[in-house]
């Protein structure tokens, strides 16, 4: 109860504005170490490739840990572990502690592919696995051997239906996604196709420049240097949109097959990992990517940068498997 014998405390203006300052600063206050909590982590990044040094995917990986460690405050180290066509890197990415700090780098070969053509991958795409940030896209080129007398899709397909038994595609590994997407050509072409595996890209375009087969199919980044040398001739590219490596040729949705595939490379962080812990890298990650000298290192790679949300890549992922489960499934292809 009240004492009508105390003194009543008069709340000036002054004491109101006092108090709204303070309740601001401490709220400015709050904001600061939240955010500053959001942007570091308490030991360094691991990030796992499963390729050797110096291809694609590797490079995609230095591109981003050399600023997502800048963002983060801790060393990003990029740990290269080849084998198994990337599977490797993925069954010792699955087995990593909650506490420590591990994305892997990976593309369709890996997370899409292998789960549905080998029966002991010894780990679980989508179980294993949680989908952080899909960083860069690429385009599948269609190139013919200068030895061959066509110079536009339709002519080609013409010339493989007319010599089904010349009708050879070679690609750089038996299995991989060039390798099925050149089924997918067949299929949408109604086309009989061949298809021949090499060990790598550049054993194929040698047997390419030097006629020994006569139809390629390798991702853009191998294949245009060689097109714009005037050593091999790209008849389209696979992208929904002309590429901006190579705006003179044609997709092949322009040239004639109602046709648009892309392959990827996106961040995965294993199950394990704290759930607050894989929002905070997939929201800094996208920070990364909309970088302007982010966008100019990839671009200037000969790679596609693209910015997304973890929900968007979640989406992508999803759209992905749909188009690309039913090709593989149906080429009956055992490694």
């Amino acid at each position: 109860m009240l004492n009508p014998n105390q003194p009543k405390l008069r709340i000036t203006r002054r004491m109101t504005r006092r108090a709204v300052g303070l309740l601001a600063a401490a709220g400015l206050m709050a904001t600061i170490a939240i955010g500053a909590n959001a942007q570091t982590l308490d030991s360094p990044l691991h990030i796992v490739v499963g390729y050797a040094p110096g291809g694609a995917t590797d490079r995609v990986a230095r591109i981003v840990g050399e600023k997502l460690g800048a963002k983060l405050g801790v060393p990003v180290i990029v740990d290269n572990k080849p084998g198994a066509g990337g599977r490797l890197a993925a069954q010792q990415v699955k087995l990593t502690p909650a506490h420590q700090n591990v994305l892997m780098l990976a593309n369709p070969a890996v997370m899409v592919v292998a789960p549905l053509v080998f029966k002991d991958n010894n780990y679980d795409a989508e179980r294993d696995f949680v989908p952080v940030s899909h960083v860069n896209a690429y385009d599948f080129a269609l190139a013919v051997s200068p030895t061959l007398p066509v110079r536009e899709l339709p002519h080609l397909l013409a010339w493989m239906r007319a010599n089904p038994q010349q009708a050879n595609v070679g690609v750089p590994a038996t299995g991989s996604l060039p390798h099925f997407f050149g089924l997918m050509v067949g299929e949408k072409a109604r086309v009989q196709t061949q298809v021949i595996g090499y060990r790598g890209s550049a054993p194929l375009l040698n047997d390419l420049i030097g006629g020994q087969v006569p139809i390629a199919v390798d991702t853009e980044d191998v294949v245009i240097p060689q097109h714009n040398a005037g050593k091999l001739r790209i008849l389209a590219l696979s992208g929904e949109k002309r590429s901006p490596f190579a705006p003179n040729i044609p997709t092949f949705k322009e040239a004639g097959l109602d046709l648009a595939a892309t392959g990827w490379n996106t961040f995965f962080a294993p199950a394990t990992m704290p759930k607050d812990k894989v929002e905070r890298l997939a929201a800094t990650i996208r920070d990364v990517m909309q970088d302007p000298d982010t966008q100019r290192k990839f671009k200037d790679s000969g790679m596609t940068p693209v910015v997304s949300s973890q929900a968007q890549t979640v989406a992508m992922l999803k759209a992905y498997k749909t188009q690309w489960a039913p090709v593989v499934q149906k080429s009956g292809y055992q490694p």
